[in-house]
């Protein structure tokens, strides 16, 4: 019995880079569960809804790869899908020293748990959710740097609606 690999995140929103993971994750492991976070505590541009049907519209021909939600520790979340391995992807050096820290805590609080980390493909080395949204709010096109769907989902949130006159 193939035992899932877990890539959680908040995917606000979703990213090239984060799906080029995902497609990599896909090719190594069995089973991968793309976990979108749902923390009240955060503020978000999208929805936990919103953003799940982000993801599942860019995963739709990965056979292998389902969509589900967490609140809480992702390590309890882990135990509860029976999943051992944790997926993060690692951008650029500086992503080293948080990605290491939450590796280390995640192994203590599961002792079973293990963090693979994936590189994206270099076109995706410097693209972040943030950034992304940040030239979308200034109405520059993303397209580049997030699916059709994403890039349709960031027009219609930050272009107001032309009033009539």
């Amino acid at each position: 019995m193939a035992r899932p690999a877990v890539y959680p995140g908040s995917f606000d929103p979703l990213t090239l880079g984060h799906l080029d993971i995902i497609r990599r994750a896909s090719r190594i492991f069995d089973n991968v569960i793309v976990a979108v976070s749902n923390n009240p505590a955060k503020t978000h541009t999208f929805s936990v809804q919103e953003r799940i049907v982000m993801v599942e519209d860019a995963v739709r021909d990965l056979r292998n790869v389902v969509v589900d939600t967490f609140t809480g520790l992702l390590v309890d979340y882990l135990r509860s899908k029976g999943a051992r391995v944790l997926i993060r992807g690692m951008r650029v050096i500086s992503d080293m020293d948080y990605e290491f820290q939450i590796a280390s805590f995640n192994r203590h609080l599961y002792k079973e748990v293990e963090t693979v980390f994936l590189m994206p493909d270099d076109r995706y080395t410097y693209v972040a959710a943030s950034m992304v949204k940040e030239v979308a709010k200034l109405g520059a096109k993303v397209d580049a740097f997030v699916t059709p769907c994403v890039s349709r989902k960031l027009r219609q949130k930050f272009q107001p609606v032309k009033s009539r006159r």
